[in-house]
């Protein structure tokens, strides 16, 4: 099978947060499996391809409305350790910038204008390489518009009638939304101005434009996939995607084992895995000594977050005061809200030895955190799937999230019976609260000084396999339904 998927940041070549890691490492797994892929994505100013060694593949011109021209020079690089041929569509005044949608904590003002002219660039691609694709794969607001302009500009093309397409949705809280009055740049009739594809309330909404018009859905977890189909999750569009419901899946991501395994990790100095775990505590001993705490035997809590309301960080510092009474130490990375980094360094100033926060994202540091915490925060009040948590079931840094999307998926709970049977692999707690949070944190601390049992769940985590090869099935599997409904529906 032929897949072309479109995203707007792919690791390791441009990166703000896990879609990068999947649009990294899915392909790769697909790859594996025998079929064909190509991934596009902008090729933004971070992205220099003299580092990359990147080699020209063409050129194109695209037209969205009125007379302006976007000219798109197509460049070339297969992803590391894969066949998979990345194509970066290069124009450097949508994407020579140094910032892949904002800056200093701003939107680019002209982000409609940047991803619709590349979610038109990205249909002209089979064209000028002459390579046609079986699916389009598509994800999140930035790519859904290649779908609008499918259906619009490339009806009576032949060589586009058997396409398949999927929108995966990796965190419904981010839509695309800009003002309904800017329609007239996007080049589409002004019949899908409409309640019925991209008018939500007045305004252009990018991600029901995909939702609407994509053959099949996916989210990046099963309990994701119900819950936004309500109020409480589904930001606006619930009703949306009830009526898509016989059309949408949940798949959970996977993790790259071959970039997060503390057996083979080249950022961390002392490798470990179950049969030992020595490494672990040497790594901890390190982690303590880089954030400047002392070397002591007590638990260590690792945290790597964006500082906003959704993951929960504001339940963390209402009881920063009675945590830092515990026997314990907490490291966190992160970056966003400005009000948020003030209370953590009003915290640390508070507590220099037991709490330690870095404002930034490094990636070498996230992964000493994962191999020096005895257990992982994150008390998100919703999360579609969560990559940490599965990076710390491998590292045994025992996770404690909150019962919600992929991290209920993913973790199982420390309950006695689950214990008992090995099959609990961390701690899960309900409510969105700050006394949940503590209560749940509170049984850990408790059981951690069991260190038999302790170790007994450690073990269980680190067992958890929740590799790419698993989900890349599962995606070719509803590749297989795409193609069928794209090829049903356009013959009838």
């Amino acid at each position: 099978m032929r897949i072309l998927y479109t995203a707007s940041e792919v690791a390791p070549f441009a990166k703000t947060g896990g879609l990068a890691d999947v649009a990294g490492a899915l392909p790769a797994a697909l790859s594996r499996l025998g079929h064909e892929v190509k991934v596009i994505l902008p090729k933004y100013g971070v992205v220099d391809e003299k580092q990359w060694k990147l080699r020209r593949r063409g050129n194109l011109s695209v037209k969205l409305a009125g007379q302006i021209d976007y000219p798109v020079t197509i460049w070339s690089y297969d992803l590391p350790r894969t066949q998979v041929e990345v194509l970066f569509l290069a124009n450097d005044r949508l994407f020579g910038r140094q910032g892949l949608y904002q800056e200093q904590g701003k939107d680019y003002p002209d982000n409609l204008e940047r991803f619709s002219a590349f979610s038109r660039a990205v249909l002209e691609v089979p064209k000028q390489l002459k390579w046609f694709p079986d699916v389009l794969h598509t994800n999140d607001w930035q790519t859904a518009l290649s779908l609008a302009y499918l259906k619009a500009h490339f009806a009576g093309d032949d060589s586009y009638q058997k396409m398949g397409t999927l929108l995966t949705l990796h965190n419904l809280g981010y839509q695309g939304l800009f003002p309904g009055h800017e329609f007239s740049k996007l080049g589409l009739p002004p019949a899908y101005f409409t309640a019925e594809t991209l008018e939500f309330y007045g305004m252009i909404n990018l991600l029901k434009a995909g939702i609407v018009l994509s053959e099949i859905l996916n989210t990046v977890s099963p309990t994701y996939s119900r819950e936004i189909q309500t109020m409480e999750f589904g930001h606006g569009l619930e009703g949306v995607l009830r009526d898509r419901q016989e059309d949408l899946f949940g798949i959970l991501n996977g993790v790259d084992y071959e970039q997060w395994d503390p057996a083979h990790d080249p950022y961390i100095r002392h490798p470990y895995d179950h049969r030992y775990l020595h490494g672990k505590r040497l790594c901890k001993e390190a982690l303590q000594r880089e954030c400047k705490m002392p070397v002591a035997a007590v638990p260590l809590i690792g945290m790597i977050t964006r500082f906003t309301i959704q993951k929960g960080i504001d339940l963390v510092i209402e009881i920063l005061d009675e945590l830092m009474k515990l026997d314990l130490q907490m490291v966190v990375l992160g970056a966003g809200n400005p009000d948020i980094h003030q209370k953590l360094v009003q915290a640390m100033n508070q507590y220099p030895e037991k709490f330690s926060v870095h404002f930034t994202f490094d990636e070498l540091l996230a992964h000493r955190i994962e191999a020096g915490a005895d257990l992982f925060l994150m008390p998100s009040r919703y999360e579609p799937c969560g990559l940490s948590q599965l990076y710390s079931l491998r590292y045994g840094a025992v996770p404690i999230v909150r019962k919600t999307g992929g991290l209920a998926d993913t973790v199982t709970d420390a309950t006695p019976s689950n214990i008992a049977s090995r099959k609990a692999t961390g701690f899960v707690f309900e409510a969105a609260s700050s006394h949940s949070l503590l209560t749940t944190l509170r049984l850990a601390l408790h059981l951690y000084k069991d260190r038999s049992l302790w170790e007994r769940i450690m073990l269980t985590a680190m067992a958890a396999e929740f590799s790419w090869d698993r989900s890349a099935h599962e995606y070719v599997r509803l590749y297989d339904l795409a193609v069928a409904k794209a090829r049903k529906g356009r013959s009838g």
